[in-house]
């Protein structure tokens, strides 16, 4: 196999990413050599690679701060609104080469590190990912935060900072075991600890009601220690920041209590306090009710809003004064939108300082409260809804209890009066759900609590209004509104897929980059030949690319003319990785030229996911050692998918699976990073696919299986798996072959729970699907064998992908629900004169 260009080399060839000109190399250079010395204190004679990457990554931050500075500057001087975007998770990633992107410094810092001797890819390699997130909701926060930033908004995410990330996922004799992500162990060039702003948050202790109001005493302290990372805009110059809490224990913890040798456990029980930072919950659309999550989302929650609450208060440069005292104009200068319902805690709270702390009445507090917080829902799932036991709240916050118990009377006064007498509406819409264990409902409580209720695709918007939550709907339509997920287009084509943003480029110009629906123009070039050569043969390089990747990882070797067909997503029942198991299973029969890449990870409690993908590595283990198959078909599991490794996937694609029950997926975001990339779709109508295919066109996305509307006539007539088993001679064989030990024969009754959840248990009505599916594939075989056709539908695709940036996104958001407008315009630089 010819190994594919460098990155190193190409971007020696291409302009997109800015000239190294632009930026003195000697000054790069010479900046390494001092953080290399006095700042790591190294000699270049014992310097390690990792010693390399600090002293680039330092280099590339002193280009941040000034900026960083100025823009935070312009805040104070400026006091625009301000949007505080709450999230329990960030999914990151790395952080160098987004940076160098946005500040217009790549093919400089690419030129140095050559001059130096030293090669940028292998230095990039030794980033560790910031796994702060489960999967999209985390990433989406991400390339929210890029998009504020780009968009010129002042704007902050704010979050936890999780010792310990999602876990490394290891593949162990085909079994998921997982290892503790210790991301931080090598320090984190990218953050700024900022210990002056320090907050106590409190858990615990009991209310006392007196005449001047309400008091919460007795409680246990754990101090907020927050963490900055700087957000830079695309070129603009604006830096924002996205702030992290770590817990602390304060320095009188347990310690009063302790008598004559009990200081040394009181001061290792410290621990029980700073657990609450230390990991991150690996559930993704599944509800776990623990106190110690609880704890984490007051956590975020109560430290964020000290900050919130001091910086409006003193959001004078130069002053830390008290400068406002009137909180009527909160909803004017802040934003909050919570990311899901994790962040709910938000509304108690605000409405605990307003009226505890600052004193306001009730109704005065509660319209502020109201017009401050929007509410952002990510799924229809009911496993993943939060619902919080009472006798949980009264324990771990009871003034916050009281405060939901308040809020909920007057709530059910106002259904009430406009729905006398309709007592089953009342129980439906309260927020505390009766009947066996007492639970808080946290959607029911952030619909109540916010002027704004948002769906992530249209849809999945429409899906919330017509059942979930049809009452609510009912009663204040002019809550709720759609936003359309998106994705950067910074990290995910400009530097993920750097030959492909400059063909785009060669041909449009790089305007795109910021205003992504100038890809329409691409449009213009679907029979251009040249064109269709170039995007043929910037897929051919990635793939060549990710063959020398997936064999030097996974010792497969792969032909890189076969089709990549990937789905990489995290593991659950709704995404229907069992349905591409039994597609490649009847492939395998019938057998053909395809590299199938499945991947992601299983929550570690999560039996069925883990059993889905010992049942993948198992296929895998027979097709790939098939002597007839050869190398026509080969079954890869991608080990420990994060986005680093997205970002070598996704451009390396001719296929993107987005098979979810129809009404299940809320939007999803990998559907749209492949459709940017130049893959092509196979799909249900679901979330943002229904979208995808009105951009690009019904005809250039491969459409099958049920609709919403079929879905919901199945579930009335009832769902059954063996009338699509008896008729189906492909899918019994497969189904027998997975219960008979085929792909087992050391454990024949390995798989029986994943049959008998398919042929008994199947909520997502997997065989309903199968048939079309498999048609489905064929025709994508067929089209795949005229590969001008298909570079036609992947141009396309690319061409109507420009409603997929987040920027739009960050848009809407901000002129519909945040009451800001965004812009284009630069900030001076740190060195030009204001």
């Amino acid at each position: 196999m010819s190994k594919p260009l460098s990155d190193h080399d190409r971007k020696k060839q291409i302009s997109v990413r800015g000239l190294a000109g632009v930026e003195n190399v000697a000054d790069l250079k010479k900046n390494f050599n001092r953080h290399l010395h006095f700042t790591l204190v190294k000699d270049r004679n014992v310097s390690t690679k990792r010693d390399y990457y600090f002293a680039l990554a330092h280099t590339v931050r002193d280009h941040l701060v000034g900026r960083w500075i100025r823009t935070q500057q312009s805040y104070y001087e400026k006091d625009p609104k301000r949007v505080y975007y709450i999230s329990l998770e960030f999914y990151m990633g790395r952080t160098l080469q987004n940076t160098m992107v946005n500040l217009a410094l790549e093919n400089a810092c690419d030129e140095a590190v050559y001059q130096l001797g030293l090669d940028m890819e292998e230095l990039q390699e030794m980033e560790e990912d910031a796994g702060l997130g489960n999967g999209g909701l985390g990433r989406l926060a991400a390339c929210f935060l890029d998009s504020m930033a780009s968009l010129g908004l002042a704007a902050y995410g704010y979050g936890i900072r999780y010792e310990f990330g999602i876990f490394n996922q290891k593949i162990s004799n085909g079994w998921q075991v997982e290892e503790a992500d210790d991301w931080l162990r090598y320090g984190n060039p990218w953050e700024k600890a900022r210990p002056e702003y320090m907050r106590p948050v409190h858990f615990y202790g009991r209310t006392e009601h007196h005449p001047d109001g309400v008091k919460w005493v007795d409680t246990q302290v754990v101090l907020a220690l927050p963490y900055d990372t700087p957000v830079p805009g695309y070129r603009n110059n604006i830096v924002n920041t996205m702030r992290l809490w770590s817990a602390k224990a304060p320095c009188e913890f347990n310690l009063k209590d302790f008598n004559v040798g009990g200081y040394i456990q009181a001061v290792l029980d410290r621990n029980l306090a700073e657990n609450i930072s230390r990991v991150l919950y690996p559930n993704d659309n599944f509800f776990e009710g623990k106190e110690l999550r609880l704890k984490q989302e007051y956590f975020v929650v109560a430290a964020t809003l000290q900050d919130i609450i001091r910086r409006f208060k003193a959001s004078k440069f130069g002053s830390r004064d008290i400068v406002r005292t009137d909180f009527s104009s909160l909803p004017d200068k802040v934003a909050i939108q919570l990311n899901d319902t994790h962040p709910a805690l938000a509304i108690p709270e605000l409405m605990r300082v307003l009226v505890d702390e600052e004193k306001l009445p009730w109704e005065k507090a509660w319209d502020i409260c109201n017009k401050t917080c929007a509410y952002t829902n990510h799924t229809v799932l009911p496993e993943a809804l939060e619902r919080w036991p009472i006798d949980l709240f009264q324990t771990l916050l009871p003034r916050h209890l009281e405060i939901i118990y308040e809020i909920n009377r007057r709530h059910m006064e106002r259904v009430s009066s406009l729905y006398p007498g309709d007592v089953d509406r009342m129980r439906r819409m309260s927020l505390i759900e009766e009947g066996g264990q007492k639970r808080v409902n946290m959607a029911h409580l952030c619909i109540v609590g916010s002027h704004a209720v948002n769906g992530v695709a249209r849809i999945h918007s429409d899906i919330l209004k017509a059942t979930v939550f049809k009452d609510f709907y009912e009663m204040d339509p002019h809550k709720f509104q759609n936003k359309t997920n998106g994705i950067t287009p910074r990290r995910w084509l400009v530097m993920c897929n750097p030959g492909l943003a400059e063909v785009i480029a060669e041909r449009i110009g790089e305007d795109f980059i910021r205003d992504l629906d100038q890809l329409k123009k691409l449009r213009n070039f679907v029979n251009d030949e040249a064109f269709i050569r170039d995007i043929a043969k910037v897929k051919q390089e990635n793939k060549l690319k990710f063959a020398v990747h997936l064999e030097e990882h996974y010792k497969v070797k792969i032909n890189p003319n076969s089709m990549f067909d990937v789905q990489v997503k995290r593991i659950h029942e709704y995404k229907r990785q069992l349905l591409n198991c039994l597609h490649i299973i009847t492939f395998y029969n019938l057998s053909d030229d395809y590299v199938l890449l499945k991947s992601s990870q299983a929550a570690p409690g999560y039996h069925t996911a883990k059993m889905i993908i010992r049942l993948i590595t198992a296929i895998g283990e027979v097709v790939n050692n098939d002597p007839v198959v050869g190398d026509r078909l080969k079954v890869i599991f991608l080990e420990n998918y994060r986005v680093t490794l997205a970002e070598k996937a996704i451009p390396a694609s001719d296929l993107s699976e987005q098979i979810s029950t129809a009404g299940t997926e809320a939007s999803g975001t990998g559907n749209m990073k492949f459709m940017l990339n130049g893959a092509l779709t196979i799909g249900t109508m679901d979330g943002a696919n229904v979208e995808m295919a009105e951009e690009a066109g019904d005809g250039n996305l491969f459409i099958f299986g049920m609709r919403v509307e079929d879905v919901d006539a199945m579930d009335a007539k009832g769902y059954n798996a063996s009338e699509y088993y008896n008729r189906i001679p492909e899918l019994k064989q497969a189904i027998d072959q997975i219960a008979g030990g085929f792909f087992s024969p050391k454990q024949p009754d390995l798989f029986k729970d994943i049959v008998n959840m398919l042929m008994h248990h199947d909520r997502f009505k997997v065989f309903a699907d199968y048939e079309d599916y498999i048609k489905c594939q064929e025709k994508v075989s067929a089209l795949y064998m005229k590969p001008k056709e298909w570079t036609k539908k992947v141009i396309h695709n690319i061409a109507g992908s420009g409603k997929f940036s987040s920027d739009r996104t960050i848009s809407q958001y901000a002129r519909e629900i945040w009451g800001v407008e965004p812009t284009l315009e630069k900030l001076a630089a740190p060195d030009d004169p204001k």
